[in-house]
């Protein structure tokens, strides 16, 4: 089987390895990766274990986190301390060149050109890139929230279905500490995550929220003034498109057809709280690899939506709470206040925590009274 990777990111990097191993012809088409990300760059330790047998990730430019602090608007602040290996944040750059090299090590070609439009017909797929054409049993699109292969093949991402996460690198300052602040207007929150040289401070809004992201990053530069994270430390700005699904859209969203399928950023495959898609990115390459090698793409619908939509939408449906004032200064209370919801929030950051059982893992612990409060702030979002 040809298949044609478009995007050659964590997902299109990971679905290429995969085929490639075994045993698909493949070429990736992506002019610009790797490349360094707008992001937060934070990569859980349960995404690290999803390439480990193919990426050694150890010698990587990463900074190993050891805490999260999380503040609210009053000025208070918890601190959650982080096992080992629980999150690094790396160098973009890196990390998606560790995963492309393996994909070319597994015998996968990657072609520099921009692909132009691509047409899927009932015998083969036809892509019009910089160097002329090409043609292909099957395409996986893998090139983002803008995904070229999901526009001409399925339908764009609204413009409600879409955030903007924006701010700058504060060049040469870093620490061991993510610090995170949740916001509620516009809905979302800021964060400021260490990479090996420099501080990622963003914030992520939705993109129909009325705010531009100009606005949104002079709001991100005050606040980590306020937040005291980078004084004086010159700043590079950044912005990029992030999918932002709700609840309703993980049961209509589409996802692959006959001679296609889309994965990671592409497939809308984001957490709608945290904004996190690298695990999904790199999980949902290795399913459309897997399914295409068992012969038919019909699984991989079936995955994403069992194994990634399913979680998904339920973090949309606690997406509200979490932006709202009074459940952030629930939230700081209780991780000030309480060890087992501090290693509840420990779990979340980690990737281990999901949130089907998030609402009763909390009314578990010991401390009833902190969870009921927290979750009676969050209006009852978790049931």
């Amino acid at each position: 089987m040809d298949v044609a990777v478009v995007g050659a990111g964590p997902a299109g990097a990971w679905a290429a390895e995969r085929l490639a191993r075994a045993g698909a012809r493949v070429t990736m088409f992506d002019p610009s990766h790797p490349r360094e990300k707008p992001c937060g760059g934070g990569v859980t330790g349960r995404a690290l274990a999803l390439v480990a047998d193919a990426v050694d990730v150890s010698g990587l430019p990463a900074t190993a986190i050891r805490t999260a602090r999380f503040l609210a608007r009053d000025g208070a602040s918890a601190t959650v301390p982080l096992d080992a290996g629980s999150l690094v944040v790396a160098s973009r750059a890196a990390f998606d060149g560790a995963i492309l090299a393996a994909a070319l090590r597994a015998g996968a070609v990657i072609e520099r050109a921009r692909v132009r439009t691509v047409t899927a017909d009932a015998g083969s797929v036809r892509l019009e890139t910089d160097d002329g054409p090409r043609r292909a049993d099957f395409v996986v699109g893998a090139d983002g929230a803008n995904s070229l292969v999901r526009r001409r093949l399925a339908r764009a991402f609204r413009r409600d279905q879409l955030s903007t996460a924006t701010g700058v690198f504060a060049r040469g300052v870093t620490s061991s500490e993510i610090v995170v602040e949740f916001d509620a207007n516009p809905p979302g929150y800021f964060w400021s995550f260490p990479r090996p040289d420099h501080l990622a401070i963003g914030v992520c809004a939705a993109t129909d929220a009325g705010v531009g992201a100009g606005a949104l990053r002079d709001r991100t530069i005050a606040w980590s003034t306020r937040a005291r994270l980078a004084d004086g430390a010159p700043l590079t700005p950044y912005a990029w498109p992030i999918p932002t699904l709700n609840g309703r859209d993980f049961d209509h969203v589409v996802v692959s057809g006959p001679r296609w399928a889309l994965v990671g950023d592409a497939a809308g495959l984001v957490d709608p709280i945290t904004r996190e898609g690298i695990y999904f990115a790199i999980a949902s390459g290795g399913w459309i690899a897997d399914a295409l090698a068992r012969g038919g793409v019909g699984r991989y619908r079936e995955q994403v939506r069992d194994e990634a939509f399913a979680e998904l939408a339920r973090a949309a449906r606690f997406k509200a709470a979490f932006f709202r004032g009074v459940f952030t200064g629930l939230l700081v209370s209780a991780l000030q206040e309480s060890g087992p919801v501090r290693a509840v929030m420990a779990d979340l950051i980690a990737g281990r925590q999901s949130y089907r059982s998030l609402k009763w893992r909390l009314l578990r612990t010991w401390e009833v009274g902190l969870a009921a409060r927290a979750l009676a702030g969050a209006g009852g979002a978790a049931r």
